[in-house]
């Protein structure tokens, strides 16, 4: 079973930063790559982030691009994503996923909140 654990959510001012932390327990040769997804209340999961793990392919969201950057270490199985300049509207349970080659996610992590004060 895949287990992905993350780290490194927390409270933070707008305009602060923050990097998020995810590791695959059981990462294989056939797993594309990971990302990230965020759930603000009430509203639907959203892509923000993904890497795949071979060449190091990202993807981000729009509303993310500018401020964001995702990393991976193969040797660790880890993902990390580093978010800058953090606006109040960032406030969401991020999750860390294993995503395909269509950048959609397979298997999800637990979630870790994010909280941008103004």
């Amino acid at each position: 079973q895949v287990q992905l654990v993350e780290s490194g959510g927390g409270l933070v001012q707008a305009g602060g930063s923050l990097r998020l932390s995810c590791t695959h327990s059981r990462r294989t040769l056939s797993n594309y790559g990971m990302g990230w997804f965020r759930q603000s209340p009430g509203k639907e999961r959203e892509f923000v982030a993904a890497i795949s793990w071979s060449i190091g392919s990202t993807r981000y969201a729009d509303s993310v691009k500018a401020r964001t950057t995702i990393s991976r270490d193969n040797a660790k199985n880890t993902v990390y994503l580093q978010m800058n300049s953090l606006k109040v509207e960032d406030t969401a349970v991020y999750y860390c996923a294993v995503v395909t080659r269509n950048w959609a996610a397979d298997s999800w992590g637990q979630g870790t909140q994010v909280t941008v004060s103004s």
